[in-house]
């Protein structure tokens, strides 16, 4: 990574620092991107250039393409399997900082509802990347794959609402486990 691609990336983290605090503490629909750019002492011009939406405040991330690798690089086997042990590889969870942020992230995108429909739409960005490394070979793979990735998805989305309801203590990635083997047999 270049160094100015580490300054984006540490003004991004900055940005939504003080994006989520805001949001936590007065309110999601209380709170304006000037808002943001004022406790982060940055310009709004500067808020909207690294997040072209209030709402990527909260939901942007690298997850996509750190994801897609995991399942890349997953051995052969069942596609939820596969899919499912990406997941959870990429729910390990590194500082209390870091805890802390996902969780304070996922709270917002549970209950507001702007935000938990531009979630459903990230999703199906999740879904694009993960499908692309799969690297289907036919129209009726890519149709078994993203219905596969889809239900992946969504039974790891159901584990993050039970991490986040119980503050983060629970073990997300068996979480995750736990949401998968309830949908699949296989897993």
């Amino acid at each position: 990574m270049s160094l100015r691609d580490r300054q984006r990336a540490e003004t991004r983290l900055l940005l939504q620092e003080h994006a989520i605090h805001l949001f936590t503490d007065v309110g999601y629909d209380s709170t304006t991107v000037a808002d943001v750019a004022a406790a982060a002492g940055v310009s709004a011009m500067t808020v909207y250039r690294h997040f072209p939406t209030k709402e990527d405040l909260v939901l942007y991330d690298e997850y996509d393409p750190v994801t897609a690798s995991a399942v890349a690089a997953q051995p052969a086997g069942p596609l939820p399997r596969r899919i499912g042990r990406a997941l959870e590889s990429t729910a390990a969870l590194g500082s209390s900082q870091e805890k802390a942020f996902l969780l304070a992230r996922l709270r917002l995108m549970i209950s507001v509802p702007a935000l938990r429909a531009r979630h459903l739409d990230s999703q199906y960005a999740t879904a694009d990347a993960i499908v692309a490394a799969l690297d289907c070979s036919s129209p009726d793979a890519e149709f078994r794959a993203r219905a596969t990735t889809m239900a992946c998805l969504g039974a790891a989305h159901v584990a993050l609402v039970r991490w986040a309801e119980t503050d983060g203590e629970a073990d997300l990635a068996g979480l995750i486990r736990q949401a998968l083997t309830s949908v699949f047999d296989v897993y």
